[in-house]
């Protein structure tokens, strides 16, 4: 009876096994690394196993009863940075292989990322004349280390987006949004970049109402720039820009436009068209207009007063 219950649960038992690797100049398997086994469900997340990794780099993790409709994650931890493997999805029981997880040596110094794409997608106008923004940028670490930000004010990466842009907001990538904040004009990364790539990073911000085109600031090269403008009569421009055609995304319709390489300071701008007629368009000028006429109100009164008191005087 004890045997068929042991069998029993070792049916209900599934395996994850892997190897840690280390890369850089001299790659090898990393022993002794703490390697943990991770469940996420909708209703939360928690670490089910944990081991320590054999002198081949090599670990084997186990979890009874898994949540088919659960995803499972393998991390471990090297140089102070969290490595972490594709998900996982496990099989109620069985054997299920792990990709290798790297892991690599760090640094704050290195030479400069490449960014391989950058996606704008530009929504329509809302009712006050603003547009969403989305931006999506493709990161490559060409160094074989782990690039670290050096402090709390110098980050990992930065990049430039409109002056005017306003409710900045990290959005989901391969960088939490802790890590992502605006300084400025500029985007800041304090998060770990990983070698190869690509590395994504996503965020979003408001353009305010205007009349004028908008400059996209291009302040490093960029291998590919992928504009997507839903209001499809907006004019893009930049040096050997290529208009893609018109494709829905979602049940909403997008103009594409595609451009690469683009150099660093290359001019790059969308002209939207002119929105209707809105009367708080005219509420800057009314009030310019009104602060003119009681000052030269207050200008004639005065005039006049100084008059009156001139001629008492006299009278005097």
């Amino acid at each position: 009876m004890a045997g068929a219950g042991a069998g029993s649960l070792e049916a209900q038992r599934a395996v994850v096994t892997g190897v840690v690797w280390r890369g850089g100049p001299r790659p090898g398997p990393l022993a002794a690394a703490w390697v943990v086994l991770h469940r996420v469900a909708m209703s939360g997340g928690a670490a089910v196993d944990s081991v320590r990794s054999d002198p081949r780099g090599r670990f084997r993790l186990a979890v009874s009863r898994p949540d088919t409709s659960a995803i499972y994650l393998v991390s471990t931890w090297h140089g102070g940075v969290a490595y972490f493997s594709a998900p996982l999805p496990l099989p109620p029981h069985g054997t299920r292989s792990a990709d290798t997880l790297f892991v690599w040596d760090t640094t704050s110094v290195g030479p400069p990322f490449g960014i391989s794409r950058r996606l704008l997608t530009v929504a329509r106008p809302k009712r006050d004349g603003t547009r969403d923004v989305l931006e999506i940028i493709e990161l490559n670490n060409a160094d074989m280390r782990t690039r670290v930000a050096p402090d709390t004010i110098r980050p990992t990466w930065a990049g430039a987006i409109p002056r005017d842009a306003i409710q900045f907001q990290a959005g989901q990538g391969d960088f939490s949004a802790q890590a992502v904040t605006r300084r400025g004009d500029s985007v800041l990364v304090f998060g770990p970049i990983q070698p190869g790539g690509p590395r994504q990073l996503t965020y979003g911000y408001v353009l305010p109402a205007t009349d004028r085109p908008v400059t996209v600031p291009i302040d490093q090269p960029v291998a590919e720039l992928d504009l997507l403008l839903e209001d499809t009569t907006a004019r893009a421009g930049a040096p050997a820009l290529v208009a893609l055609g018109v494709t829905a995304i979602e049940d909403r319709r997008f103009a594409r436009y595609r451009a690469g390489p683009v150099r660093a300071g290359a001019p790059v701008t969308i002209e939207f068209p002119r929105g209707p007629f809105r009367f708080e368009r005219l509420v800057p000028v009314i009030a310019i207009v009104a602060a003119g006429a009681l000052a030269v109100g207050m200008i004639i009164a005065l005039k006049k007063k100084t008059s009156d008191l001139g001629h008492q005087t006299s009278d005097v």
